[in-house]
């Protein structure tokens, strides 16, 4: 085994890279362990941004829920499609495609505490759509849930290891006709690997549906400094990529582009007017300072979100690829 002295260079730096982004996902991991119990608390099923009206009676959950169909309208995913939902938090998102858009969706968190409550709401509601259909097994793909006319399952997994548990036991290459991915390939270290591996899950014309937060192009070292790396440090973020890298990470695995980047910041951005009014509840701060303070540090970064959007540096884009 080559240990530090004998390691070169590049090696050595490609070690403590990896141990670096093993801690990053470790505190990832912990932090939504820890919190996603309260998060749905304050925000509901669905823990992600909402696309505001301009309306002041606009309301989260409305904001939500219309997010996700803009989604769908965006990357034309057909109903009753094979879904697999990465980086699915508690399930809303998952839940909605199933019973309003026929889906069979699998999804996936590193977060067991987030796949816990997924499956309780899940089961919660499937007991008051059909009691008898509940937690019904499949033959080899473990427990469904059914949420009439679709159903959803929910797995503990590291969004980086998919491309093999999906090529295994639990699945084939090519099972999928479009994997969701919302606000959560930004935590993701190596994103050129989840592009590889979402090509190699989805069948020939499948889509990849992505929402997420980007840095604006071209930005100064000032920006950067004042700006995307206060968000980069208390959201638990490797480096932000533009718009135009994920462009590139997604032709490099072999996909063509549905639907250019749309910048939707503006539509989005009240989402941080409201959850700093919502984080204002003492016991929130109490279980944060309990915890550590990288989820101090979080709790902090969101008036960088809100300076990031009013600077327009920091921005928040749907775009959907295709497997042609």
């Amino acid at each position: 085994m080559a240990t530090a002295a004998t390691l070169t260079p590049s090696a050595v730096d490609t070690a403590a890279d990896s141990g670096a982004w093993a801690a990053l996902k470790g505190k990832i991991k912990t932090h939504y362990d820890l919190l996603s119990e309260y998060y749905y608390s304050l925000w509901g099923e669905h823990i992600h941004h909402g696309y505001f009206l301009d309306d002041p009676s606009d309301t989260k959950e409305a904001a939500q829920r219309r997010l996700i169909s803009l989604l769908l309208e965006r990357s034309n995913v057909s109903t009753g499609s094979r879904v697999l939902d990465v980086g699915c938090g508690v399930g809303g998102t998952s839940r909605q495609l199933a019973r309003e858009h026929s889906c069979t969706v699998t999804g996936v968190t590193i977060s067991g505490k987030q796949v816990e409550i997924a499956k309780r709401l899940s089961n919660d509601e499937a007991a008051k759509l059909s009691p008898e259909t509940t937690g019904s097994e499949g033959p080899e793909l473990g427990e469904w849930i059914s949420l009439p006319p679709g159903k959803v399952r929910f797995i503990e997994l590291d969004a980086e290891k998919m491309g093999d548990y999906f090529d295994g036991t639990a699945g084939k290459e090519g099972d999928y006709d479009a994997v969701w991915i919302s606000e959560a390939m930004s935590h993701l270290p190596h994103k050129q690997l989840f592009f590889d591996n979402a090509f190699k899950l989805l069948k020939s014309g499948g889509k990849l549906v992505v929402a997420d937060w980007f840095k604006a192009e071209d930005l100064t070292d000032k920006q950067m400094e004042d700006d995307i790396k206060p968000i980069e440090a208390g959201m638990l973020l490797p480096p932000l990529c533009t718009m135009s890298e994920y462009v590139e990470h997604a032709k490099t695995a072999g996909f063509k582009v549905y639907s250019e980047p749309l910048d939707i910041s503006e539509n989005v951005k009240k989402t941080w007017d409201i959850s700093l009014s919502l984080i204002q509840n003492p016991s929130l701060w109490m279980l944060a300072i309990a915890a550590g303070r990288e989820i101090i540090s979080f709790l902090r970064a969101f008036q960088a979100m809100r300076r990031g959007y009013g600077n327009k540096t920091f921005k928040y884009a749907v775009i959907a690829f295709d497997k042609a």
